[in-house]
């Protein structure tokens, strides 16, 4: 009996899977995606039902070798790469450029475990031509208006931009969030706050009581004067308690982690951005070493929307809550949530493969973050089949004269699922629940309490607030855009294409992403519509479901794109050519300045260029207004000169700071690194020589490497440059060290996650 092959993804999951089977089975990698469109064009024959030209990925031809030598002297061949659309379209092109169709075999593995392995072997399926052709299409889409929206960008705008089919809605949404900002009419409004005692407590322990009704009224104070006047009427009242309503109230668990909430959570609790969420994530599903174990899957498929749990998984928490937390903390019966509508149930929610892993046996064997993201998995899993926390919440209502004040609060009487897990809470809603959470005094109906202070406090209404990351994703998934599997992709982008920027932890979008986000309403209402992007997501999974040719639904999409393809390149306005206005005069001419985009970002230039050609460099101050940075004179060093023309040197700045410059520029254009001794001299940094390192030969064309010193440290750099562009970072010894692809271990590249050229990307 010949032996049977299984072909992963990455190296670390076959490594792990490697451990469960024996002699009879051979596992390797693919390393991701061995073919893809062309990066070079657009790959897509539009003329022929949109027939993608896929290529072998620049790099993989030695995968590609490796696995057809594996699969020729095999017997079956099992594809096991993720079970989902990329996954499928991963093992599609496996079979048919190994042409093994006839002896291949699909398996969906959703946990690296060693009976989910067996079982998927001893169950195996046929590729899905349904999923599949989901993936390719929504490929296509992507191709098509990555690669010729982001073109008239470059042409518009400048080069290195990009347009996308999801990237640019979610742009859109921070764009808009902002100017509702911008355009928000704070107004005064005005609250009542007393602090209260009973008699026999101390000033330290008084509660506030919030006015809520006057003179039978709900309270409406919209300036200090009506503040004042109520202030004045109750101020020497009795302040006397003449309602107690004491009611039980429960909160249920949360159900398990799904991709988004995942996503959502670690950006609350642990401060990660999603794109490091599900890097972490896809390491602790394709197997962490543990020691004298090996590697070891610790959760299930990270990209999934369903909520449902195994049995054999429920069993094995009811069991750990049961012997841990005791029977009060299990319900009778397994907790169950409901699966949205809109989701793809092929995949449980992301939990432990074994729950009887407590975070902390693990830790040895984690790195800090693995271990956070883990700890948080495991934990809502286990919440997610516990009682409810039940509270006992109390309302006061204080009589004063007139004035009717209330007060609320909440203890917990049985932590139930808390005790194992607390949701994590934007900035708003945490300060709400605090005020919630408070506890009161024991009081009785008639009891009077003690004024320890009465007050008007002023309030203005506040803008709706800046997105987060986990806002951003939690809108997306609400309004239907894009696949929670593309959210790190989307993200990273518009951050990178400097679209957006991170400030304390919130997404502004920049002057650019502004810009370019109402070019692209202009010029493609359509795909920047919230509503069609959501649609376009529904239909991609009815070609899934098979209720949607995947042909017709390009055909349909590119009737009306390729109209306004036509149309945008003569009606977009070019800002390259007109800039943005401002109110900035320009100090050599008095003309109005304007910014436009350079390889460098915004800079100021003169509107009256070529004629004078003044540009300055700025930037915003807190009230985002425009800020002149004035460039500093060069100073003269006569005592420095330049080793190849004999000239003085001049000190420049640049935006890396200052150097050393040869004042014959341009005619001689040396330039010198410099630093400062500790008495203030300046001391010249040569330029090092690359050191030459035979012993370490480049793996992309054979040639020996050399040791290089960086802006960021030493690296390694091919010889063969610039044929040969590979590079390799070093660690503190000098050894190399290879760099992971896509912050994922075995350097799997998801198509749904690439952006193979400047105008494609994810979703």
């Amino acid at each position: 009996m010949g032996k049977s092959l299984i072909i992963v993804e990455s190296p670390a999951k076959a490594k792990t899977i490697k451990k469960f089977l024996g002699r009879n089975f051979d596992v390797e990698a693919s390393s991701g995606h061995l073919v893809d469109l062309p990066s070079s064009k657009l790959g897509v024959d539009i003329e022929n039902n949109f027939n993608p030209q896929y290529v072998v990925i620049k790099g993989k031809s030695k995968y590609l070798n490796q696995l057809k030598k594996a699969a020729k002297g095999a017997e079956k061949v099992y594809l096991a790469s993720d079970p989902d659309r990329e996954g499928e379209a991963i093992a599609w092109h496996i079979a048919d450029k190994l042409d093994i169709r006839d002896k291949s075999l699909r398996i969906l593995i959703h946990e690296i475990t060693e009976k989910a392995v067996r079982d998927s072997i001893d169950h195996p399926t046929t590729l899905s031509q349904d999923r599949f052709e989901a993936q390719q299409a929504r490929r296509i889409l992507d191709r098509l208006v990555g690669y010729q929206v982001s073109p008239i960008l470059w042409k518009k705008v400048r080069k290195g931009l990009s347009a996308g089919r999801v990237q640019s809605v979610a742009l859109r949404l921070v764009v808009e969030r902002e100017r509702e900002i911008e355009a928000f009419k704070s107004e005064e409004y005005w609250t009542i706050e007393s602090l209260l005692k009973r008699g026999e407590d101390a000033p330290e322990s008084a509660f506030t009581a919030v006015l809520a009704t006057y003179d039978g009224k709900k309270v409406s104070i919209d300036n200090g004067d009506d503040a004042k006047t109520i202030v004045d009427s109750v101020k020497n009242e009795n302040f006397t308690v003449s309602s107690i309503e004491r009611k039980e109230r429960k909160k249920n668990a949360l159900p398990p982690f799904i991709t988004s909430t995942l996503q959502q959570e670690a950006s609350r609790k642990l401060r990660f951005p999603v794109k490091k969420t599900m890097s972490i994530a896809q390491k602790l599903y394709e197997g962490i070493d543990l020691g004298s174990e090996g590697p070891v899957g610790l959760i299930t498929y990270m990209r999934t929307d369903s909520v449902r749990i195994s049995e054999n998984a429920l069993a094995e928490a009811r069991e750990l809550i049961q012997q841990t937390y005791g029977g009060e903390y299990l319900p009778e019966k397994a907790n169950t949530y409901k699966v949205k509508k809109s989701a793809q149930d092929a995949h449980e929610a992301i939990r432990p493969t074994y729950v009887s892993k407590l975070p902390d046996s693990v830790k040895q064997y984690l790195s800090d973050d693995e271990y956070q993201l883990y700890k948080l998995i495991w934990q809502r899993f286990v919440a997610s089949q516990m009682q409810p926390t039940i509270f006992d919440q109390t309302t006061l209502e204080i009589t004063a004269g007139k004035g009717v004040f209330r007060a609320t609060g909440s203890i917990v009487k049985f932590p139930g699922f808390s005790a194992v897990y607390l949701e994590g809470k934007e900035d708003e809603e945490e300060e709400k629940e605090k005020e919630e959470m408070r506890k009161l005094p024991d009081v009785s109906q008639g009891q009077e309490l003690d004024l320890v202070n009465l007050e008007g406090k002023q309030h203005f209404t506040q803008p709706p607030p800046r997105f987060t990351e986990s806002s951003l994703v939690k809108e997306l998934e609400e309004k239907g855009i894009g696949r929670p599997s593309t959210y790190a992709t989307i993200l990273s982008t518009i951050q990178e294409r400097q679209y957006v920027n991170m400030e304390r932890k919130k997404l502004k979008p920049t002057l650019l992403g502004c810009s370019v986000s109402d070019l692209l309403i202009q010029g493609f209402p359509e795909i920047m519509d919230v509503q069609f992007t959501a649609d376009m997501e529904d239909k991609l999974d009815n070609v899934e479901e098979g209720s949607i040719n995947w042909i017709e639904l390009l055909s349909g999409f590119y009737s009306g794109f390729s109209e306004r393809l036509n149309n945008a390149q003569d009606s977009m306005k070019s800002l390259k050519r007109d800039g943005l206005p401002t109110d900035i005069k320009c100090d050599k001419c008095g003309a109005d300045m304007i910014i436009k985009w350079g390889k460098k970002g915004e800079f100021l230039s003169c509107s009256k260029y070529p004629e004078c050609k003044n540009a300055k460099a700025f930037e915003y101050d807190p009230d985002g207004n425009i800020k002149v940075i004035e460039q500093a004179e060069p100073v003269l060093r006569e005592d420095i000169k330049c080793e190849k023309c004999g000239k003085p040197m001049l000190i420049k700045r640049s935006r890396r700071g200052e150097f050393l410059a040869c004042s014959g520029y341009p005619d001689c254009k040396n330039a010198k690194a410099f630093e400062l001794d500790p008495d203030g001299n300046i001391k010249i940094i040569e330029k090092e020589e690359p050191v030459l390192r035979e012993d370490i030969k480049c793996e992309k064309c054979g040639k020996p490497m050399a040791e290089r010193k960086g802006r960021y440290g030493r690296f390694l750099g091919c010889t063969g440059y610039p044929k040969c562009r590979n590079i390799k970072g070093l660690d503190e010894n000098g050894n190399p060290v290879d760099p992971k692809a896509n912050g994922k271990s075995g350097g799997k590249k998801k198509a749904a996650e690439q952006t193979d050229a400047p105008g494609e990307n994810a979703g």
